[in-house]
């Protein structure tokens, strides 16, 4: 029970592949409360109703991309617990990656929607929580994020480039609010995890096989980073803020793995 008496707000659970998704549960499970967030379109899908009536959470529904949206999120959330203890961030969506545009021709406008909705939507949910003095002392915000903000995924587009935005965010807002309000903020980089979102992804399989024989522990699973999220959120991590944490099985400090090594001897033979 880490997180007992805890409040929060959860963004972007849209079914059981969700990390957000087991985020929400094991955050249930450790005693805390929480209103569940994610766009119209997603809502209408239904799936979140589910988890809803599992953790006895409200929904509510917000286009990140609208100032009014979170506006009216953050007052219900304030108006219904009072000031919150944590907020995860589970949120991206590229157009050109779903069209497979190449990276070198990428659609401006929808450049700008994924960057608005990736990236941006960070930046102003920590912007309406400050203004609105939403987070009490010691509060954790979480937001996930991809190693393709440091090295090159080809077939992760623009994609890259809205993570790098994104953990860019964490570490200057971080900054200020910590200074301010004694509120972390931090980045997860997570394994290629197989869900409904990061599968659209190019060559997704064989993406996740490379990382899985790459890293000395294996790719980690969705249930693992909901552990690590939950402990960002409890008191045993307060003075953890601004940084971008590898939850990835130690891939992103391996050079090349013996599997690998095996496998480009053999394709040589």
């Amino acid at each position: 029970m880490i997180l007992k008496g805890k409040k929060g707000i959860i963004f972007g659970a849209l079914d059981t592949k969700s990390i957000a998704w087991k985020v929400a549960e094991l955050a249930h499970a450790e005693g805390a409360e929480f209103i569940l967030s994610n766009a119209p379109i997603a809502l209408r899908m239904g799936a979140i109703n589910e988890l809803a009536a599992k953790t006895n959470s409200e929904v509510i529904g917000c286009d990140v991309t609208l100032e009014e949206d979170m506006n009216n999120l953050i007052d219900a959330a304030v108006a219904k617990y009072g000031k919150l203890d944590f907020v995860l961030h589970s949120i991206g969506m590229s157009l050109n990656v779903r069209k497979k545009i190449p990276y070198t021709e990428l659609n401006y406008d929808f450049m700008h929607k994924t960057l608005d909705i990736s990236a941006i939507s960070f930046h102003r949910l920590m912007q309406t929580l400050l203004k609105k003095d939403a987070m009490n002392e010691w509060g954790s915000i979480v937001a996930l994020s991809y190693i393709a903000a440091q090295r090159v995924f080809p077939d992760y587009s623009e994609m890259a480039d809205a993570k790098s935005l994104l953990e860019s965010f964490a570490r200057s807002f971080g900054y200020h609010y910590g200074k301010s309000k004694k509120v972390r903020v931090n980045t997860i980089s997570q394994s290629p995890t197989p869900t409904t979102a990061g599968s659209g992804v190019g060559g997704f399989d064989a993406f996740f096989n490379y990382a899985d024989k790459m890293s000395p522990l294996g790719n980690a699973p969705s249930e693992a980073c909901a552990n690590y999220v939950v402990s960002l959120f409890s008191d045993y991590t307060r003075y953890v803020t601004m940084q971008n944490l590898f939850h990835d099985g130690g891939f992103s400090f391996t050079g090349i793995s013996s599997d690998l090594m095996d496998i480009v001897v053999k394709s040589g033979e």
